[in-house]
């Protein structure tokens, strides 16, 4: 099998952008059993949000569609990580947000359409009106031979897993083989980025200590609205970009207040991973227009 590179892998996601390339599957050796395909990730669309850090908010989430419904090949599915809503203290308005979301992506051309909660759809109700319009808040599936897990640490307002769900974590992984590609998928950082800024989970560092063993295990996360790259030992973890407004890097400012509005550069742009023995991925801006 031939390895996706950065000119390939450009080519593939017929836009420019930044490219993220690295060897996320180390323990993998045997290149033959791997199979190549790509997903994309969107994350915090925040549907409902009205204010000055995205005066085209509205908009936003339908051109994001519009992006991916244009890639050259389409991806194989879709995953949104979470904050698919702008938080309301109303449960009808909370699921109207819900439901004209739903609507809009609705036009995806690709069908195979995850999705997951984020704070802003799920902590006020633990979960309740997401489920409604989305089905289970944390799940598994497997596609291509890649294990995907999806984790809620939003729904329990204190940002915790809890103890139930770090069990059926540890009760899915004792299933797996400790050299299986695992990607999992979570709204908050599972690592102490800025506990402060409300970037942790609570009980993350367990999530993590129950997948240490396993050698091929890479995180993509939402909820702090850019890219951002860490490792927790050989476990790599990498944040997404928003759609509806940047934040500032962390601990660069007092607070995370969103940053000011850049027609020319907004920072906004969804994610188009390309999975092999390596894991490329670049970001896609937001169509303008």
């Amino acid at each position: 099998m031939q390895h996706t590179d950065r000119r390939d892998f450009l080519k593939l996601a017929g836009m420019a952008g930044v490219t993220f390339t690295a060897g996320l599957f180390p323990g993998r050796q045997a290149a033959a059993q791997a199979v190549d395909f790509h997903f994309v990730q969107f994350s915090d669309s925040h549907w409902g949000y009205s204010g000055p850090a995205n005066p085209d908010a509205e908009h936003t989430l339908e051109k994001a569609v519009a992006t991916v419904n244009g890639l050259p090949k389409p991806p194989d599915f879709i995953v949104f990580t979470g904050d698919l809503t702008h938080t309301t203290d109303d449960g009808k308005e909370r699921r109207a947000r819900m439901k004209r979301f739903r609507e809009i992506v609705g036009a995806l051309s690709v069908k195979d359409v995850r999705f997951m909660p984020g704070e802003h759809d799920a902590s006020l109700d633990k979960g309740e009106a997401f489920k409604e319009f989305f089905g289970a808040t944390h799940y598994t599936f497997d596609h291509k031979g890649v294990h995907f897990i999806v984790l809620d640490n939003v729904s329990d307002p204190a940002a915790k897993l809890g103890d139930e769900q770090l069990a059926w974590l540890a009760a899915d992984l004792k299933q797996r083989k400790t050299d299986d590609r695992i990607v999992v998928f979570t709204h908050r950082p599972l690592f102490d980025l800025k506990p402060d800024w409300d970037w942790t989970t609570a009980d993350g560092a367990k999530a993590i200590e129950l997948l240490m063993p396993y050698q091929n295990v890479v995180v993509f996360y939402g909820h702090i609205h850019q890219e951002n790259h860490h490792m927790t030992g050989h476990i790599a973890h990498h944040a997404a970009k928003s759609l509806i407004f940047p934040l500032p890097a962390p601990g660069s400012q007092p607070k995370r207040t969103p940053l000011p509005y850049d027609a020319a550069m907004p920072g906004l742009g969804t994610r188009d991973v390309a999975m092999a023995d390596k894991v490329s991925f670049v970001e896609l801006p937001v169509t303008k227009g």
